[in-house]
């Protein structure tokens, strides 16, 4: 039998057009503090809502190539450390941002005694009840590990 593990994949791209002037091109919504004077970015915040979750891995960020340096930046801020972070050359939706991931993933565990199961989150959400969030997240374990696919 192979080990739990929990791959979370942040996906970290967007265009930054839709809360302008806040969120613009060279720095998306993401990467902003919209909550409060002493609350983080969203990206950090995603990253910290699943720091202490059992069996998690280093996450796997995907993002434009021109966000590189903020996301090493924002992820170094909150100590936090990714597996990968993969650059789009250019966005191309979620669906190909999961693929990509997805491939990494299984090349990176293909001699392992892992077999992750994939947490495909946004970077741009607020969640305020971290314990809810935790539960629904465990309870979907529960259901993948009996050969489920849980979107």
């Amino acid at each position: 039998m192979k080990n739990l593990g929990i791959q979370p994949i942040i996906l970290c791209g967007g265009s930054g057009t839709r809360l302008w002037p806040l969120s613009r091109v060279d720095f998306p919504k993401q990467f902003l503090n919209l909550i409060g004077k002493k609350e983080k970015s969203l990206l950090q915040n995603t990253l910290i809502r699943i720091k202490n979750l059992k069996n998690i891995l280093d996450p796997i960020i995907v993002c434009n190539e021109e966000h590189r340096f903020i996301v090493a930046e924002q992820m170094r801020e909150i100590d936090v450390y990714s597996k990968s972070i993969i650059l789009e050359p250019e966005g191309r939706n979620t669906a190909p941002a999961i693929t990509i991931a997805a491939l990494k993933v299984l090349d990176e565990f293909k001699d392992q005694n892992i077999d992750p199961i994939l947490l495909i989150l946004s970077s741009d959400h607020q969640i305020k009840d971290i314990r809810k969030f935790h539960l629904a997240i465990q309870n979907s374990i529960d259901i993948v590990l009996k050969n489920n696919l849980v979107i």
